[in-house]
């Protein structure tokens, strides 16, 4: 067996055997990591040979020709003379079954032979010598030098000592490799069949072409590349995108027709001369129909409006501006998407939308690599090929309903979209080419500002729409709705009114919301129920409705709003609240009883509003004296502090001073008048601090009969 030398310690070895005429003992490592092994590192059974050649080459390794003699085991080491030196005994085989090691024999010749008509590899002559070994140990050993088992798989082989159960592992050796065999070829051959297949469509493909040149039939590939040439020459691109563009097409030329490379490359070029690199719409610089435009389709919103008749004002001073990036933040139904088509029609640009609402992978945004099949490119870059133009306005709708899992966070990809500073350059994953956002008019839409993601807040202008007031619900329901609604239902040709008490009922009595869209469907009942009417009763053209004939169409009442207390009451405050829906009356109910000075909160109130409670309660306290009350009184009586409606949750410090003033009526038996209304937090010190929400609160005060309101000092801006 020739061996190839290197080690320091090795080659001395066999130096000194081929020298002194003395054996070697081949043993191998335990791991080959170890480049120069202790004793611990080597097997200890291995084979003793003899040295018959040696023969130094010329990168200073040595190459051995070795004859191995034996087995042997390893007694002990000696490190002398540079190189290991062992003493070793023989290893006795263990007696077999003759008769099993004879049937295993031939089952071993058998899957030997086999091995070599798959593989070609062994010569004839040694399967011929091989069937005249009689010694089993010997057969074993030499079929094992013939194949390319692993290391530990070998030396197993070399320390079985029973000649059956070496049979029966090398069997399940030699099948093995026969099976690994077996499975390339059948691979290759696929392999082979696929790219003949692919050659064999290739030369039919030529042929097809060939003879269709001959009868002069159109060449369709040929002209489908002319006219994608010619629409790429009159395409007007950024240098970037014309350079990819043109190393495409000088691949698809290349390419067959047929070939699945080809459909992807033809589809790329596609998008490329698809997007409008340069088109852009003529912008409306006329501030004035601009304004006409926008208060025709929405009625109140004046800081959005403002804000955006002054980017048209700079922009026709300046001629090129940055598209300011507009976030409005408000409650469902007030208009949001509405007023991003108003402003599209006011600036005369194209208006696209994309709803952001469930999106959880960034790829949606930026779009995916052109190395993933059926791969196309994002949200983004398809809303502005729908477009046709470079400076729409784009609606990024209910960019709150983002989120994020394995896919990535949509919301950071979104960072570059918005960014002024950056959009120039926005880089879709599939077209890989920087394409300039800049000059689109970004809107986007939220219901809650919170569950925008603080970076992607810092790159919006932030403009809040609260909800509607009644009387702007009226007003917008009076100009927009009624006609819209009459002329929907096929109405406009007939005399249909509605009283101004009417549209308040509806308002007050069937509707709940900050927004007015279930007010246009209770007005879209109404005039449904009335186009009944008039085919039922033929010739009636005449309906006028008042708040008495509402609930004929609409039922009975769904919703009831606060009102004042009729009797001035000890212990009963009206406070003001503030919710989505508008503002709302809240009383205050406070009850004294006889106890040890525990305070109890009852009606569903929040962390916030039992803590204003508390200071409420501490601040009575501190101030007994002068407010005419027992100083021990704590010591004596319970305080119970009750809001209605117990169901529904409520919170905030607003009501500080409602309670504050119960907790005082209450203890001091003196009524407070039920026609006064309140709002503000209390501090400890009996500061009133300012609130939120005031034109709310002071129109639910309205609508609830109550003649005057307390406010803080410092709200007084606000009216």
């Amino acid at each position: 067996v020739p061996l190839f030398v290197g080690r320091t310690k090795s080659i001395n070895a066999l130096t000194n055997a081929m020298n002194n005429n003395k054996s070697v003992f081949l043993a191998t490592q335990k791991t080959a990591k170890e480049d120069d092994p202790e004793e611990k590192d080597i097997n200890l059974i291995g084979t003793a040979s003899k040295v018959l050649q040696l023969l130094r080459l010329p990168d200073g390794t040595v190459k051995a020709l070795v004859e191995g003699k034996s087995r042997g085991r390893i007694v002990s080491f000696l490190n002398d003379e540079g190189f290991y030196k062992v003493e070793i005994e023989p290893v006795v085989e263990i007696e077999v079954d003759k008769t099993e090691s004879t049937a295993l024999c031939r089952a071993l010749i058998e899957a030997f032979e086999e091995y070599a008509n798959l593989t070609k590899n062994i010569p004839k002559d040694f399967e011929k010598k091989l069937t005249e070994i009689t010694d089993p140990s010997h057969m074993a050993d030499t079929v094992t030098s013939h194949f390319p088992f692993k290391i530990e798989d070998k030396q197993h082989l070399l320390e079985t000592l029973s000649i059956n159960e070496r049979y029966t592992y090398l069997l399940q050796l030699i099948n093995n490799e026969v099976e690994i065999y077996k499975t390339d070829q059948r691979i290759k051959n696929r392999v082979k069949e696929h790219m003949d297949k692919t050659q064999k469509n290739y030369y039919l493909n030529e042929q097809i072409r060939a003879i269709k040149k001959e009868m002069g039939s159109e060449d369709d590939f040929g002209d489908d590349l002319k006219d994608l040439e010619k629409r790429i020459k009159e395409k007007k691109m950024s240098k970037e995108a014309e350079e990819k563009t043109a190393q495409e097409f000088k691949k698809l030329k290349m390419m067959t027709p047929m070939s699945a490379e080809a459909t992807v490359v033809r589809n790329y070029i596609d998008w490329i001369i698809s997007l409008p690199w340069n088109e852009c719409s003529a912008v409306n610089s006329d501030i004035k129909d601009a304004e006409k435009i926008l208060n025709e389709d929405h009625f109140g919103l004046e800081k959005p409006k403002e804000r955006i008749l002054e980017y048209l004002a700079v922009q026709t001073l300046v001629k090129k501006i940055k598209g300011p990036i507009l976030c409005f933040v408000g409650p469902p139904g007030v208009g949001k998407t509405s007023l991003a088509k108003s402003i599209a029609r006011a600036t005369g640009r194209n208006f696209v939308r994309l709803s952001l609402g469930g999106v959880r992978d960034e790829a949606e945004i930026r779009g995916h690599r052109r190395t993933y099949i059926g791969a196309m490119p994002g949200k983004i870059i398809q809303s502005l090929k729908k477009a046709g133009v470079n400076n729409p306005v784009f609606c990024l709708d209910e960019i709150d309903k983002m989120s994020m899992d394995f896919r990535g966070d949509p919301s950071a990809a979104l960072l570059e979209v918005l960014d002024p500073e950056q959009n120039n350059s926005f880089n879709d994953h599939y077209l890989d080419l920087d394409y300039d956002l800049s000059d689109i008019l970004f809107v986007t839409t939220a219901n809650t500002l919170p569950d925008i993601p603080l970076p992607l807040q810092d790159r919006m202008e932030i403009i809040r729409l609260p909800g509607y007031t009644e009387i702007e619900k009226y007003r917008i329901a009076k100009d927009f709705l009624l006609t819209k609604q009459i002329e929907r239902n096929g109405l406009d040709g007939m005399d249909i009114s509605f009283s101004k008490n009417a549209i308040y009922a509806i308002i007050q009595h069937y509707t709940k919301e900050a927004g007015v869209r279930n007010l246009e469907r209770e007005i879209s009942s109404i005039c449904r129920k009335i186009a009944r009417e008039v085919l039922a009763d033929n010739g009636k053209s005449s309906f006028n409705i008042s708040a008495s004939s509402v609930s004929k169409y609409l039922g009975p009442h769904k919703f009831r709003y606060g009102m004042a207390e009729e009797k001035d009451q000890i212990g009963l405050v009206t406070g003001l609240a503030w919710t989505q829906f508008g503002g709302e009356l809240l009383c205050v109910e406070t009850l004294v009883l006889p106890g040890k000075g525990d305070v109890t909160f009852t009606g569903k109130l929040g962390d916030v509003m039992k803590e204003s409670a508390q200071a409420a309660v501490s601040y009575v306290r501190s101030r007994a004296e002068n407010l005419m009350i027992e100083d021990d009184f704590y010591k004596k009586i319970d305080l119970h502090i009750h809001i209605p409606e117990g169901a529904i949750p409520k919170d905030g410090p607003s009501a500080g001073i409602s309670m504050c003033t119960s907790i005082v009526s209450a203890l001091t038996k003196r009524a407070v008048y039920s026609d006064i209304a309140m709002t503000g937090e209390i501090t400890l010190r009996g500061r009133v601090l300012p609130i939120g929400g005031l034109k709310e609160k002071i129109l639910a005060a309205h609508r609830g009969r109550i003649k005057k309101v307390i406010i803080p000092g410092e709200n007084e801006k606000d009216l």
